[in-house]
């Protein structure tokens, strides 16, 4: 059983470096992240924030699970998944600036068993243009993650499909191409990648990861998940190696908030390689990809925004760092389900940074219709198993539908069913989300369909907004 979200909350941070964020400021922090968890359900959220370049605030909040006794812990350690991506392209960039390999070498110079590994560099693998096949689009652990797996099985697997592409015409997000870009990292520098990382990153920095696939049991949060509105229950870890290169590390929020300052500083990396990993990718024809290498690159109020989102089984994380503001935001939760470490980073970032945000774009309304159909058919647990791929029936088990139609069904008909965001490509299939709104709820349906007016729903996660 889980223990409130509004349990004793423990905050890590010096009285000095405290006093930088006022106590109407500090208050207000714990409500974004107390109204986060309890909208969700999500269990714990640990939380750092970056100011002037310095951490001012650090804090745990909820149940951690039953790994950390003494309540929320803040020095805890969670799976933050594909934040991981930036430290492997660093190491790139830093086996670049020690000659052992360049941003544009061919694949095949290096892991030369990929398909069309002459036509693919480097930089493409990071800036997710190189056209390989993503090997886990879905937001959950499908049957084949039961089995530890190895970087050339991932390779074997996925890396040798015909591309979904031809490299540097479009941009879809690929953990294939980081498990490549592993693989060359430990090649070039005859070291394996975490060793790699520590000597030339975390020791520096004084920071103190784990390997994600160790971050369990006693000392580490709980991962949970949950389907649809059911009961919040522990998540069942993937097998070892499935993250990796694409997502490999477990920390602190405090540890990666100095890695933050190291990029607002320019620091442990030459600064022309933080430039070149900020830079955005554009495609063949020029058009953007709003990515560089391992980061996604916006705006918040003019200056430009670096962050990425990272997702485990169990865990889920928002990294939000706005270098000219010498300002950075970590949210780290332990749940695969609802928005609140999205909520927590949005909700920190406006709160001392605020500015107008921009409106969403509409989506196909022939896909639309059949998922509102697919939801309509989940909340009363009589779902067309014709309008599924294999691997979504296999998640749709007797326990799924059973939480799905327990907790949708009592709800009736929504007030609305609306799209979010723009459709994106991503291991082969089209991701759109949609809010479910009711007189005093919302929900957020995450889909991802093969392409097409009848594609089948590879996945159709429902859950707290």
């Amino acid at each position: 059983m889980f223990r409130s979200a509004f349990a004793a909350t423990l905050l890590i941070a010096s009285p000095a470096a405290a006093q930088q964020l006022t106590a109407e400021q500090a208050a207000k922090v714990d409500t974004i992240v107390a109204d986060a968890l309890k909208s969700s359900g999500v269990p714990s959220a640990s939380v750092a924030i970056v100011r002037d370049g310095k951490i001012v605030f650090t804090k745990a909040y909820g149940d951690q699970g039953p790994g950390i006794r003494n309540g929320p812990d803040a020095n805890a350690r969670y799976q933050i998944a594909s934040v991981s991506k930036q430290f492997t392209a660093a190491a790139i960039l830093l086996l670049a600036d020690e000659g052992k390999l360049n941003l544009d070498d061919k694949v095949s110079k290096w892991v030369p068993d990929v398909t069309d590994a002459d036509t693919i560099t480097i930089r493409q693998l990071l800036s997710h243009t190189a056209g390989l096949q993503d090997y886990w689009p879905q937001d959950y652990s499908f049957k084949a993650m039961e089995t530890p797996v190895t970087p050339q099985q991932i390779v074997d697997r996925w890396a040798k499909k015909p591309l979904d592409f031809a490299p540097g015409t479009a941009w879809q997000y690929s953990n294939t191409g980081y498990v490549v870009a592993g693989m060359i990292i430990e090649k070039a520098s005859g070291q394996k990648l975490l060793d790699y990382l520590d000597a030339r990153i975390f020791k520096p920095l004084g920071m103190h990861p784990v390997d994600q696939d160790k971050a369990i049991g006693k000392g580490f949060p709980q991962g949970t998940h949950r389907y649809a509105l059911g009961p919040v229950r522990p998540a069942k870890p993937a097998a070892d190696g499935w993250l990796w290169a694409a997502g490999e590390l477990a920390m602190s929020a405090a540890d990666l908030a100095k890695w933050d300052i190291a990029r607002i500083d320019r620091t442990v990396l030459p600064a022309k390689d933080w430039a070149v990993q900020e830079t955005e990718v554009k495609l063949n024809d020029g058009a953007p990809t709003h990515y560089g290498l391992g980061v996604s690159i916006g705006e918040h109020g003019g200056k430009k925004e670096i962050s990425h989102g990272g997702e485990a089984v169990g865990f889920l994380s928002s990294n939000v760092v706005i270098p000219e503001a010498r300002f950075a935001v970590v949210s780290l939760v332990s749940a695969d389900f609802g928005g609140a470490h999205e909520a927590i980073a949005e909700g920190i970032t406006d709160l001392l940074l605020p500015v107008e945000k921009p409106a969403t774009a509409s989506l196909d309304q022939q896909r639309d219709a059949l998922a509102r159909t697919l939801f309509d058919q989940l909340r009363t647990g009589t779902p067309d198993r014709s309008l599924m791929t294999e691997d979504a029936n296999y998640f749709f088990d007797a326990t799924a539908l059973g939480d799905y139609r327990a907790s949708l069904s009592p709800l009736g008909e929504p007030l609305a069913f609306e799209p979010i965001g723009k459709a994106r490509l991503r291991g082969g299939f089209v991701n759109r989300n949609y809010r479910i709104r009711y007189k005093d709820r919302q929900l957020i349906a995450i889909t991802y369909a093969e392409p097409g007016a009848t594609g089948k729903f590879e996945q159709f996660l429902v859950m707290p907004r």
